[in-house]
C-alpha cells in the first residue's frame, strides 16, 4: 500500500465538488438538478403503502445484522488477506522521538525577584521528638507497591494472541512451564529495573525481619542506596530501547502492525536518557522520608555533639538528585544546615568508592566485565522464541503479507525493556501486555544472569571493585582512617570534614552495579549459594535474584546493635527490609536473627581486603573464556 490517503483530498478527487461534471451519488440525490423548476413543479400521489414501508424497515435491520454478522466474523478470522497489488507502511514519524524542553530556555513572564522563596512570618515553628519506629513500633511498614504507576488490567500466564482474543491455556501446566515460587507481580519482574519493594520475608534465609531483635535496640546506621528510576542509560550490551525505536522509524514504509500491536502505527519514542524520571525522584523522597521515620532518633546524637551528618553521593546529575531528593524526604524543605551533602567525582582517572570502574582497566574490557553476553543471548533464543513468532504474526509486511517484517529475538526483548523504561518514566506501557506471566518470569531471570556475570559474583571484577567501599565502611566502624589507598579510595577526600568516622548516621548513593559489587566483597555467600546461573532454564529456589537486591532505589542497611544478652556490639545487614544471613562469612556464627559480633565482622572484612590485590584485578594482564568454561562464586579474578 503507498502512502496513506489524505481523506478530505481524496473526497474531492473522487467524486467532485459542488460544481463538478462528477457529482458524488448521494449527493446527485440531494441537489437539484437543471430540469428542476418550481414553477413547473407539481403535487406528486404517494407511490407505496403502509405494507410496503413496514417490509421495507424489516428488510434493512436484516441486512444491518447480517452485516454485523461478517464484521464480527473477519475480526475472529483476523485481518482481512492482502492482494499483490497492496502497499502497506506507516506513518513516517513512527519511532522518532519525542521530546518536550520544560522549562523554557528564557520564560517571558520570569520574575524571580517578585517570587521570594521566604517572605518571613512562618508561624509558631517548635520541633517534636524524633520518630523511632525501629525501636519504638511492634512491626515495620513494607514497601508493597510503586504508587503512581500502571499496570495493564490483565496479564495471561501462558498464551494469548496478537488480536486481542487472548485465550489462558486450557491444558495442565506441562514440565516445560516454569512454575514460579512466588505470586505473580509485573513490577517485580523487572530486575534491577523494577521499582524497590521489600521483599519477602525470609527471601535471603533468615526467616525474620528487619526490627531489632529482643533485647536488643540500634545504636547506628550505615546506608548504602542506589539512584531512583531512570531513563535508559546511552549504552547497553545487550537491547536498548533506542535501539528499537531507531529500527521502526527507520523501516515505517516496510510495515504496518495489526492487533495487539497496532498501537505501533502512531507510536513515538518519548524517553529520555539516563536522569530521574518524576517517579525516580519520588522513590528518593519517599525513601528519605521512611529512613527519618525509622532512624530519627540517630539525630540526637548529632545534637549531643554540636555536629550535623555528611551525606556523600558523586557527579552524575541521577546520582546527586537522588541524593538531594532523599535529603529532602529525610530532613525536609529547607535541608540547608541540617547536614552535609559530599559530592565526588565521577569520570575517568578520578578515585571513586562509587564509580571503581573509572580507574579500573580490567572492569570496562567486555571479556572480564560483559560476561553476561553469551548467557543472555542463548536464553532469549529460549524464553522468547514463542513471542517472536506471535509477535511477528502481528505485522504486515511491505508487501502486504503477514509475518513478513520478522521481529528478531533481541527486539522482542528490546520491547520488554520499553514496557519498564515507559512504565517508570510515563506511568504506563502498551508494550507490557504483549507478554504473558512466564516471559515476564524469563526476562527477570534475563536480569539476573546480567548481574550474576558481570557484578556479582560470577564476575571476575566484582570483588576487586567492591574493596574500596569495604575500606571506607571498615574505617568507620572502627573509627580509624584509611592507612593505604590502594584502591578505588580517594585520599584527598578523606579528610575529618568530609570523611567523618565517629557519627552515627551515614549516607551513601551509589549505582546498582557497585551496590552488587559491595555484596560480593563481602562475602555474603548466602546469595551465592545456588551457584553459577544456567542459560538453558531458571533453576529451583535460585539464591540471587536481581530484583531482590539491586532494583530503582534499592538500600542497604547496616544496623549496628547493642544486645542485653552480650557485651559486644553487633552487626546485622538488611536488604530492602530482608535479613541477610550472615553465617557465610567465615567469622560469623548461625543466628536466626541473622546478626554478627561486631568485632569477627570485621575481622573478616579486614581479610578480605588483604587478600584483595587491586593492581592485579584491575592491571593485572589475565584472561577468563567465555561462558562457562570458567566460573566463579566469589568475585575474584582467576589467580596469577
Amino acid at each position: 500500500m503507498g502512502s496513506k490517503q489524505d481523506v478530505e483530498a481524496g473526497s474531492k478527487a473522487k467524486y467532485g465538488a459542488y460544481d463538478d461534471v462528477l457529482v458524488e451519488p448521494e449527493r446527485e440525490l440531494l441537489l437539484p438538478t437543471e430540469s428542476y423548476s418550481p414553477t413547473t413543479s407539481t403535487i406528486s400521489t404517494p407511490r407505496y403503502s403502509l405494507v410496503h414501508l413496514v417490509y421495507a424497515f424489516v428488510g434493512g435491520a436484516a441486512l444491518c445484522i447480517g452485516a454485523r454478522f461478517l464484521l464480527d466474523v473477519s475480526g475472529i478470522a483476523g485481518p482481512p488477506p492482502l492482494g499483490n497489488d497492496v502497499r502497506v507502511q506507516a506513518p513516517p514519524y513512527v519511532g522518532s522521538s519525542e521530546v518536550h524542553q520544560f522549562p523554557p530556555v528564557a520564560p517571558t513572564n520570569a520574575f524571580p525577584d517578585l517570587f521570594p522563596t521566604s517572605v518571613g512570618y512562618p508561624g509558631a515553628t517548635p520541633t517534636g521528638a524524633e520518630p523511632g519506629l525501629i525501636a519504638t513500633a511492634p512491626y515495620l511498614p513494607l514497601h508493597t507497591g510503586a504508587a503512581q504507576l500502571v499496570a495493564p488490567p490483565k496479564i495471561y500466564e501462558h498464551i494469548h494472541s496478537t488480536h486481542g482474543d487472548d485465550v489462558k491455556e486450557e491444558e495442565e501446566e506441562s514440565p516445560e512451564h516454569y512454575i514460579s515460587d512466588r505470586p505473580f507481580n509485573l513490577f517485580r519482574s523487572w530486575g534491577n529495573l523494577s521499582p524497590w519493594y521489600s521483599v519477602p520475608r525470609g527471601a535471603f534465609g533468615i526467616n525474620n525481619t528487619a526490627e531489632p531483635p529482643a533485647g536488643c535496640v540500634v545504636t547506628g546506621l550505615h546506608l548504602l542506596h542506589r539512584h531512583g528510576a531512570r531513563y535508559p542509560t546511552a549504552w547497553a550490551n545487550y537491547g536498548g530501547p533506542a535501539k528499537f525505536a531507531a529500527r521502526l522509524h527507520e523501516s515505517a514504509s516496510q510495515w504496518e502492525a495489526t492487533g495487539k500491536l497496532a498501537f505501533l502505527n502512531e507510536w513515538t519514542y518519548k524517553l529520555g536518557e539516563e536522569v530521574l524520571t518524576p517517579f525516580g525522584r519520588q522513590q528518593l523522597f519517599d525513601l528519605g522520608v521512611s529512613m527519618r521515620l525509622k532512624y530519627g532518633f540517630l539525630l540526637k546524637n548529632f545534637t549531643e555533639t554540636n555536629t550535623i551528618p555528611v551525606f556523600r553521593t558523586e557527579s552524575q546529575d541521577r546520582m546527586l538528585a537522588s541524593a538531594l531528593n532523599f535529603a529532602i524526604g529525610f530532613f525536609g524543605y529547607p535541608f540547608e544546615g541540617q547536614y552535609q551533602q559530599s559530592i565526588t567525582i565521577e569520570a575517568d582517572g578520578f578515585n571513586n568508592t562509587f564509580a571503581p570502574y573509572e580507574t579500573c582497566p580490567n572492569a570496562r574490557a567486555p571479556s572480564k566485565s560483559n560476561r553476561s553476553l553469551p548467557y543472555v543471548k542463548e536464553w532469549v533464543s529460549h524464553f522468547l522464541a514463542e513471542a517472536r513468532e506471535r509477535l511477528s504474526r502481528a505485522m504486515i509486511g511491505k508487501d502486504g503479507l503477514q509475518g513478513e517484517f520478522d521481529w528478531t529475538g533481541e527486539e522482542v526483548y528490546e520491547m520488554m525493556q520499553m514496557c519498564a523504561y515507559e512504565t517508570v518514566a510515563l506511568g504506563y506501557s502498551k508494550f507490557c501486555d504483549l507478554f504473558t506471566e512466564e516471559e515476564w518470569e524469563g526476562f527477570n531471570y534475563s536480569l539476573d544472569l546480567t548481574f550474576w556475570y558481570d557484578s556479582a559474583f560470577g564476575s571476575p571484577v566484582a570483588r576487586v571493585q567492591g574493596v574500596g567501599y569495604l575500606q571506607e565502611l571498615v574505617a568507620r566502624l572502627t573509627h580509624t582512617p584509611i592507612a593505604t589507598h590502594n584502591s578505588s579510595t580517594n585520599a584527598t577526600l578523606h579528610t575529618p570534614e568530609t570523611f567523618p568516622l565517629d557519627h552515627a548516621l551515614y549516607v551513601d548513593a551509589t549505582h546498582e552495579v557497585v551496590v552488587l559489587n559491595v555484596i560480593t566483597a563481602l562475602n555474603l555467600s548466602t546469595l551465592a549459594a545456588s551457584g553459577p546461573l544456567p542459560a538453558d532454564h531458571i533453576p529451583e529456589d535460585r539464591s540471587f535474584r536481581s530484583a531482590d537486591l539491586a532494583p530503582f532505589a534499592t538500600n542497604v542497611q547496616f544496623q549496628l546493635l547493642s544486645c542485653a544478652s552480650t557485651p559486644e556490639p553487633q552487626i546485622r545487614i538488611i536488604i530492602n527490609d530482608g535479613v541477610v544471613p550472615l553465617h557465610g562469612i567465615r567469622t560469623c556464627p548461625y543466628d536466626d536473627n541473622g546478626i554478627c559480633p561486631l568485632p569477627a565482622f570485621i575481622e573478616a572484612q579486614q581479610e578480605t581486603i588483604r587478600g584483595t590485590d587491586w593492581a592485579w584485578g584491575c592491571h593485572g594482564d589475565w584472561e577468563v573464556p567465555p561462558g562457562s568454561a570458567w566460573n566463579s562464586t566469589t568475585g575474584d579474578a582467576p589467580q596469577a
